[in-house]
């Protein structure tokens, strides 16, 4: 059975790590970096309830995860989504998915947005589209920085 939870003693970050820092979005990247970014974000554990954690048979093994950097209010950005290539097709992702998009802290947003390379099917199914005037994007981006600390 799987579980959606946002309780961070839940999260298991070898998991995490190990995912991430292999993921073509985030290669090499510090588990210290990490650590730091998920103690200021809002973080989604996707769980199998009926399969023990290897490090620790007291809790859920943890097959998803997801990110949400937020101010509460006005604004959100999705990131770090995955769920393990063994747990696919057994719906956790729209499952996760639906946990973020109706969390009470994730409500009446002017604006909720995500990068994605290959997930378009998955998040227009929750309302997520295309910029409407990419034009007015922009971003600062350091493509070295997950080499360093």
């Amino acid at each position: 059975m799987l579980h959606i939870s946002t309780d961070p003693s839940l999260l298991d970050l070898n998991a995490i790590h190990g995912f991430l820092s292999t993921c073509y979005w985030s290669p090499g990247i510090a588990r210290g970096r990490l650590e730091r970014a998920i103690a200021h974000s809002l973080c989604f554990g996707v769980y199998d309830t009926g399969e023990p954690r290897a490090s620790d048979s007291t809790k859920p093994a943890q097959i998803g995860f997801a990110r949400v950097v937020t101010d509460q209010a006005t604004y959100a950005y999705l990131c770090d989504v995955f769920v393990l290539e063994s747990h696919r097709g057994r719906g956790a992702s729209k499952l996760l998915m639906r946990a973020i998009i109706e969390h009470p802290d994730l409500q009446g947003l002017r604006r909720f947005c995500l990068m994605t390379r290959d997930a378009h099917g998955l998040y227009s199914q929750f309302g997520f589209a295309p910029c409407a005037d990419p034009t007015r994007y922009m971003e600062r981006l350091d493509r070295e920085s997950y080499k360093r600390p």
